[in-house]
């Protein structure tokens, strides 16, 4: 700091001043920070929200209304259903008018079944349709039989030349023991073939049975061709 005009200045004068404006800092210093420190409390006091107040509110049994029912507790919630419900008309029987019921309709007598019968001998006959071919293994509890045969035509060609052989068909018998068709399983001489299923096709058979019935099936019959007296 420099001295007033007029007034000598040194070391003493320094040390006057120094203890003078020393005291004066220290107490603007003191002032500044209590003043810095209000502002900062006073800031967070002003800042902070209350807290939230709870209420406990005691209620007695007697206040209690009676328990839920425990046979309701299963019971599912009713669900309201928008629209009118409309019936089923699926399934509804309706009536028949008498009208279309012809009451002159009647069952044939048995004098009337005889006149059809014997203007027509075959319309009384049970007539049994097979369905078709049937498969290679069919099973029946009663084989068929051969009710008749017919011997095959020797080929002439395959007599002047000596030759025999012997063909193996697999017939098809239907359910009535008719031959259906024949088919060559094994043959030692093909001009044999064609003379024996000639033949196979004309055999009658005994239907093979099951415990339902008449039942279509397979059968092997061998037809052996050879020249007597050599």
């Amino acid at each position: 700091m420099s001295a007033q005009a007029g007034e000598p200045y040194g070391a003493v004068e320094l040390k006057t001043n120094y203890q003078k404006y020393l005291k004066r800092g220290l107490l603007y210093a003191t002032i500044l920070h209590f003043i810095g420190v209000g502002i900062y409390w006073g800031s967070k006091y002003i800042g902070e929200e209350d807290e939230p107040t709870i209420t406990v509110r005691v209620v007695k049994y007697s206040e209690l209304g009676p328990p839920p029912s425990i046979a309701d507790a299963n019971i599912a919630p009713a669900v309201a259903v928008s629209g009118a419900a409309v019936k089923p008309s699926i399934g509804i029987p309706v009536p028949v008018p008498d009208t279309e019921v012809d009451p002159a309709q009647t069952i044939a007598t048995q004098a009337e079944l005889s006149q059809v019968i014997a203007a027509d001998p075959g319309a009384g006959d049970i007539k049994v349709e097979d369905e078709g071919p049937p498969p290679d293994f069919v099973p029946y509890e009663k084989e068929p039989q051969i009710i008749k045969s017919v011997k095959p035509i020797y080929p002439e060609l395959a007599k002047r030349a000596g030759i025999e052989g012997t063909v193996t068909l697999k017939l098809w018998v239907d359910k009535e023991g008719k031959v259906r068709k024949a088919v060559v399983l094994r043959s030692d001489v093909a001009l044999f073939e064609q003379p024996a299923i000639d033949a196979a096709v004309q055999f009658v058979f005994t239907p093979a049975m099951q415990h339902s019935g008449p039942v279509s099936v397979w059968v092997s019959i061998p037809f052996r061709f050879y020249l007597k007296g050599q």
